[in-house]
């Protein structure tokens, strides 16, 4: 595996290629998007046309922009799509008119308490136009007449979204997913992104026990589309994980399913947990990322959602702020170490019978206590050794072990590896 700084700095150079592009929950933009991700791990891309019905939603129509600007009476544009895509409402209808500032103020939004940074704002679901400029520009703007001017079309296209797979042992499936609807945020969730594609290459360089599929669709309406697309793949779908918010300097946050108890968040707390990370688990709410439409009642899937600071949980929060100095490659590269060792566990997390249960096996006869010769932690691996001879009664994993003996899961791994390869356990 490549060294964390060197991920770091790749995920980081990708969030800069990506920060740039003007992203919406369809158009161009999403497209753009997902090709440069092709050039990182081969995608499947899915195109679904306006009007298609996707459980309770319909595919909107499908938004592009080329321009958009308020320009003074010298022809100077006060706000200019051109510097930042967040400068435009998003989802905004075409619009070309001459009007007194008093008449446009009506259609510009900013932070009056943040009065330096430029809000994120849209109107996906209501025929609107807009944009968004700092406080103080607007406070700095004479009275008068303004040209403003939104080139863009809402027309009837498609919803875009892509999927990427990596082969397991098995056909159960893992989904990694998260949202590429935003445009110029770095944190929220261009690093999300980049977190995601580096640990698909990852793991396809080991050859997991699982399926994975990773899904990048836009927020809410994309992950929708996709549970409906897939109601006959969702019962493969074992466990998942929603990242998003991924490079922020702040703590890793884990959200846990709505289930509560899913193997996932068992497993993210174990990790987090063990690696002594400051972090924080909290319960679930169906407010949030996609985990939410993964959770919902009637797919009831057992998929956590995976942050640093969460989503309204840091000033820069949907504003301009959010940008490329708001983000780092070693907060990235610690969002894939977990996301690394998370996975590890939930791979090797197996249930096993114990085929010399009456009693304890003698383990010295089968050389088991010599291949601990040497070793520093060998009273630890001897007592994992025991545990797992213990448990493996075909109700408890590899993790219930971990958990209740109070060892390194790596530890307990290797145990069973050594016993299983003795002819004392089977999975």
């Amino acid at each position: 595996m490549a060294p964390m700084t060197e991920s770091g700095e790749e995920m980081y150079a990708l969030v800069e290629r990506l920060y740039p592009l003007c992203r919406s929950i369809t158009g161009d933009g999403v497209r753009a998007t997902l090709r440069i991700v092709d050039e990182y791990i081969p995608l499947h891309v899915h195109e679904v046309p306006t009007g298609t019905q996707v459980l309770d939603w319909t595919v909107p129509q499908e938004w592009n922009i080329r321009d958009a600007y308020v320009a003074d009476a010298t022809g100077r544009r006060v706000v200019d799509f051109a510097a930042s895509s967040l400068h435009v409402l998003g989802y905004s209808v075409p619009v070309s008119a001459t009007m007194p500032l008093s008449e446009l103020r009506a259609h510009l939004h900013t932070l009056p308490d943040q009065p330096s940074l430029v809000p994120y704002r849209t109107s996906y679901y209501k025929a609107e136009w807009g944009f968004c400029l700092a406080q103080e520009t607007l406070d700095a703007l004479p009275e008068g007449d303004y040209e403003v001017r939104v080139d863009s079309t809402l027309a009837d296209g498609h919803l875009t979204y892509a999927e990427h797979v990596v082969p397991g042992q098995v056909p159960d499936e893992v989904i990694v997913s998260c949202h590429v609807c935003h445009p110029s945020l770095a944190n929220d969730n261009l690093a999300g992104i980049a977190v995601a594609v580096f640990l698909a290459r990852e793991l396809a360089r080991r050859q997991p026990y699982y399926t994975y599929r990773f899904v990048f669709a836009p927020g809410t309406i994309g992950a929708i589309t996709w549970l409906a697309r897939n109601r006959e793949r969702v019962e493969r779908v074992k466990h998942g994980l929603v990242l998003a918010c991924a490079g922020d300097p702040g703590h890793l946050t884990y959200k846990r399913s709505r289930r509560g108890d899913a193997e996932i968040d068992r497993v993210l707390r174990h990790v987090l947990t063990a690696s002594e990370r400051p972090h924080r688990v909290t319960g679930f709410t169906p407010y949030g990322y996609d985990e939410r439409q993964y959770c919902s009642p009637g797919f009831n899937l057992g998929v956590g959602s995976l942050t640093r600071t969460p989503y309204a949980g840091y000033p820069e929060y949907h504003t301009s702020a959010d940008n490329l100095d708001f983000v780092s490659p070693a907060a990235m590269a610690d969002t894939l170490a977990v996301c690394r060792e998370a996975f590890d566990v939930l791979d090797r997390n197996r249930r096993y019978v114990n085929l010399s249960p009456y009693g304890e096996p003698q383990l010295g006869r089968r050389g088991l206590y010599d291949s601990l010769g040497g070793r520093s932690d060998a009273q630890q691996a001897q007592m994992a050794m025991l545990w797992v001879l213990s448990l493996s009664d075909g109700e408890h994993g590899l993790l219930d072990v971990a958990e209740r003996s109070g060892l390194p899961f790596d530890t307990v791994a290797a145990a069973a590896d050594a016993l299983h390869g003795a002819g004392l356990i089977k999975a």
